[in-house]
C-alpha cells in the first residue's frame, strides 16, 4: 500500500454526461475504463482531518475515469493521459452521503456485456473521508468539487492479452445505489 494517494487533475473539457458518447482520440487506440466511486465536495474544506473531512462530503457520483494509456505511460506525470477531451463520463446522479455507505459498495465495468472489473470499495486503498483530508491539506476543497477515488483490478491495459475501448463497443460503469454510466465510443 502507498504512503500517500495518486492524485491528477482532470479539466472540465474531459467530462461529458452520463449517457454521452466517449470521443475516442484520433491519436491513440490504447482507450481504457477505470470505473470510480466520486467524492463530491458539499462545504469549503482546508485542513480537516476525521469528522471535519467527512463533513465536508455532500455525496457520491460514478466516473468512468477513461485513460489514454500510451499517453498516459509517456511519462511519470499521467496528466496527458487522462485529460483527452469529452472522454470521461460521470453522473449519472449525485447521491447524498445519508443514502449510502461508500465504504461497501460494488462496483464493476461491463464492455459490451461482458464484466470486465467487479470489486467493493471496501477493497480501497483509502477511504473517501482520508482522501478529502490529504487534498485538503495542500488546497481549499469548495462546493461542486469532485475527487475520483481510484480504479479496482480489471481494466484492460493491465489484462494479457491487452483489451482496449474499441468505436461502436458499450462501455457501462456502475456504483452500487448510485447507478451506471452507458456511453458508446
Amino acid at each position: 500500500r502507498p504512503e500517500y494517494p495518486t492524485l491528477f487533475n482532470k479539466y472540465r473539457r474531459t467530462l461529458i454526461g452520463p449517457n454521452d458518447e466517449i470521443v475516442l482520440p484520433k491519436v491513440s487506440d490504447h482507450v481504457d475504463w477505470e470505473v470510480e466511486l466520486t467524492i463530491v465536495i458539499g462545504r469549503e474544506a482546508r485542513h480537516v482531518e476525521g469528522a471535519a473531512a467527512e463533513d465536508a462530503i455532500f455525496g457520491y457520483a460514478v466516473m468512468n475515469d477513461t485513460s489514454i494509456r500510451d499517453w498516459q505511460f509517456r511519462t511519470t506525470q499521467w496528466l496527458q493521459g487522462k485529460n483527452f477531451e469529452h472522454s470521461t463520463p460521470l453522473g449519472p446522479v449525485v447521491v447524498s452521503k445519508d443514502e449510502l455507505d461508500p465504504n461497501n459498495l460494488r462496483l464493476w465495468t461491463e464492455l459490451d456485456g461482458e464484466v470486465m472489473q467487479d470489486s467493493n470499495t471496501s477493497d480501497m486503498l483509502f477511504k473517501p473521508a482520508a482522501i478529502v483530508a490529504y487534498c485538503s491539506q495542500f488546497i481549499t476543497l469548495e462546493p461542486g468539487d469532485v475527487i475520483a477515488t481510484g480504479t479496482p483490478s480489471g481494466v484492460g491495459h493491465f489484462r494479457n492479452p491487452k483489451v482496449f475501448i474499441q468505436p461502436g463497443q458499450t462501455n457501462r460503469s456502475s456504483v452500487e445505489g448510485i447507478g451506471p454510466l452507458v456511453h458508446q465510443a
